[in-house]
């Protein structure tokens, strides 16, 4: 690009001062974000695929305007933490562990599926063992918070696929742990097994534990802490503070923070007043975006340079869509056509999940750059085509008090 056709916005973020640059890379996401969703909106599509091609747009595939650094990655963190946390929010504890045999057998599917698919074409392809065990494993892992902005926005979250959806992604993301801890070791060159043990452990120590009993001991505890509580807002603070709290313990015991926000909001379901979730609400309105945003921003068109690539890329999406479609889907027939495409649907975006494997796999020297680009290129487009997917199959439903509006609709 010649001096005289850097774009104006580039050349301002290249002479901005360090204080600036903060503030105007928000603004071009936070911007550039709402308009594309009101585009997409406007023509009866789910505004999220705008948001995340907003990204792509600013990133560096189009415009160049932007790259993924620490500040929006920390954006982006916060946004899917607090998207988790709102959705926790609106689910009973109850109703979803009474779908937990269920939603166990979908997640083992969708992690067997799409590992054995993953795997068997990227070594039909050539490349070396550990290579196509890595791509395996970055389709392995539902993006949960793709699935739950959809269904938030629409006021799905209380239909028994939508819950089934959510118990399964948490479940796959302590199997999708594993699974990379594993494939990691591999390519370390040592597996051990005392260590994964463990990890698994704990995580599912966790699960269960703030699973079962989180919203009991918190209908106990809250009352008797706002009661002594004299700061403003006493019951949002201290939802906050348990967000933060289960998000930091979560990654402890080797789970991602989002599982853990996501329990904190199912903790305090039905326990905290509607004023914390409107504020809950707020706070994830501004954050959510640079998530979506962001997941758009580490797309990298030069990584198909060549046909072959191109090829692979097509044929890996076409195996992420189907292997989570068929697997988790008649894993779930059971319960009747209709739940067991709703939740085939709702399983099939990877998004950032399926970044941050394939981040680790180039980090330790297994994927090479192309690779790497074929991967965030599978999991940004299953993050892209999922969300009109599910607004079809759940087509029939109608919506009830969508939190994203706070109106009723019809999806």
């Amino acid at each position: 690009m010649t001096p005289g056709t850097v774009p104006f916005a580039l050349i301002l973020l290249d002479t901005a001062s360090e204080g600036l640059k903060v503030p105007l890379a928000m603004l071009m996401v936070f911007a550039a974000a709402k308009l594309l969703a009101e585009i997409f909106e406007r023509i009866h599509q789910p505004g999220i695929v705008g948001e995340i091609l907003a990204g792509v747009i600013l990133g560096p595939s189009v415009l160049g305007w932007l790259s993924p650094n620490d500040v929006l990655s920390a954006l982006a963190d916060l946004g899917v933490m607090f998207l988790l946390f709102r959705v926790g929010l609106e689910v009973k504890p109850s109703e979803l562990t009474k779908l937990g045999p269920t939603a166990a057998l979908v997640a083992a599917c969708g992690v067997l599926v799409p590992m054995v698919m993953g795997w068997g074409i990227v070594s039909l392809w050539g490349q070396p063992q550990i290579e196509a065990v890595f791509v395996g494993a970055a389709m392995v892992a539902t993006s949960v918070g793709i699935t739950a902005q959809v269904l938030a926005s629409k006021g799905l979250l209380q239909e028994r696929a939508s819950q089934i959806i959510l118990a399964a992604a948490v479940i796959d993301d302590v199997l999708g742990l594993l699974v990379l801890a594993s494939v990691s070791s591999v390519a370390r060159g040592q597996v051990n097994v005392w260590e994964i043990a463990l990890t698994a452990a704990l995580a599912i120590a966790f699960v269960v534990v703030v699973a079962l009993w989180g919203n009991h001991a918190m209908g106990k505890v809250v009352p008797r802490m706002q009661e002594n509580m004299k700061v403003a807002e006493a019951e949002y603070a201290l939802a906050i503070i348990l967000l933060f709290g289960l998000a930091v313990l979560a990654v402890y015991v080797g789970v991602a923070a989002i599982v853990g926000a996501f329990f904190a909001g199912m903790a305090l379901a039905g326990k905290v007043g509607q004023r914390v979730n409107d504020l809950v609400h707020g706070a994830a309105e501004l954050l959510v975006p640079f998530f979506l945003a962001g997941i758009g921003l580490h797309v990298n068109l030069l990584a198909f340079r060549s046909s072959s690539m191109i090829l692979l890329a097509a044929i890996l999406l076409l195996a992420a869509i189907f292997s989570k479609f068929a697997g988790c889907g008649l894993s779930a027939y059971r319960l009747g056509r209709t739940d067991a495409i709703r939740i085939g649907v709702g399983m099939i975006p990877r998004g950032e999940v399926g970044m941050v494997v394939a981040q680790i796999g180039l980090g330790l020297g297994v994927i090479s750059e192309n690779i790497y680009g074929v991967v965030v290129f599978m999991a940004v487009a299953t993050t892209l085509v999922a969300p009109p997917l599910i607004k079809i199959a759940f087509l029939t439903t109608e919506s009830v008090s969508p939190i994203s509006t706070g109106a009723t609709s019809t999806t």
